[in-house]
């Protein structure tokens, strides 16, 4: 699978998510909180393999678009600390379902820009080999991405490359015990 198709479809896993988060009734707590377990999870990874492999590739092939990858590495920066307020957050609090439409508000506009204008400069720059060995090297790097946000840590190559698979270690651990207690 190539690079952009794959980003493609984790966006439209997202978004997915996002329905079901809004759809979910005012007293629906555990559905939202197995939601937004799922949401972290799934745009941890996502950033995770956008930042060690997409975006230096972006960087390098596409003329032009570092400002494009720059602001995309803030949203995500932004992204990641909600992330993170939300992964220990009570979904009874009152701030919960506000915290999550603001989340969900922000990376609807990042996936919107990326998908309108990133994409098509990325597919022009790239043949059809390199965008498919490009999406093969994501899909590696989704194998080893940590499966929670790391607001704090690095998000650039060489950094990244090295945090991520730690912190994947780490979060591998958080998970098992979540998944022990109920919450996975």
């Amino acid at each position: 699978m190539d690079a952009i198709t794959m980003l493609r479809d984790d966006h439209k896993a997202a978004r997915e998510l996002f329905k079901r988060f809004e759809a979910a009734g005012e007293n629906a707590h555990k559905s939202k909180r197995d939601i937004v377990d799922r949401i972290i999870e799934d745009l941890s990874v996502h950033a995770a393999i956008e930042e060690q492999v997409f975006y230096p590739a972006v960087r390098s092939a596409v003329e032009q678009a570092e400002d494009e990858v720059l602001e995309s590495l803030e949203e995500h920066h932004i992204v990641k600390w909600t992330l993170s307020e939300l992964d220990g957050m009570d979904p009874v609090d009152e701030r919960f379902d506000p915290k999550v439409t603001v989340l969900i508000e922000s990376v609807r506009h990042h996936m919107q820009e990326e998908e309108g204008k990133m994409f098509p400069k990325v597919r022009k720059a790239l043949g059809t080999s390199e965008l498919r060995e490009l999406g093969e090297r994501m899909q590696e790097a989704k194998k080893t991405a940590p499966t929670r946000p790391h607001p704090g840590s690095l998000d650039t190559p060489p950094g990244n490359l090295i945090v991520g698979p730690l912190a994947a270690v780490i979060d591998a651990g958080k998970d098992a015990v979540a998944k022990l207690r109920g919450r996975a």
